[in-house]
């Protein structure tokens, strides 16, 4: 799988950076770009690995992994309103790039 571990990933939660490349100013941030829930089981990183790999091969997955400029990362949460697991799917990505996810997909 592609996306990375937070626990071994050390890009985590980096501000905000501007940078001049070819007289433009590009602009990259961290967004989010895909949630899902996990259950009660014994194992969330596993089952949550088949949901990131179906994400990973449809449309908008193929498209921020293509788009980011860094690896996207994971995120796992608990979620005790039903004894489970939220994960949020963090890529970071030029503004422009972020403009075109939210017009195209709407979400988050």
């Amino acid at each position: 799988m592609a996306i990375a571990d937070p626990q071994t990933s050390s890009d985590l939660y980096k501000p905000r950076k501007s940078k001049i490349v070819d007289g433009k100013v590009i602009t990259v941030s961290d967004m989010l770009v895909h949630t899902f829930d996990v259950g009660d089981v014994e194992d969330p990183d596993i089952v949550a690995g088949f949901q990131l790999g179906d994400w990973e091969r449809s449309e908008v997955g193929q498209w921020v992994m293509a788009n980011a400029v860094e690896t996207p990362y994971w995120i796992r949460q608990g979620a005790p309103e039903y004894w489970g697991h939220k994960y949020h799917v963090v890529a970071r990505m030029r503004e422009s790039d972020q403009t075109f996810f939210k017009l195209k997909w709407g979400k988050e």
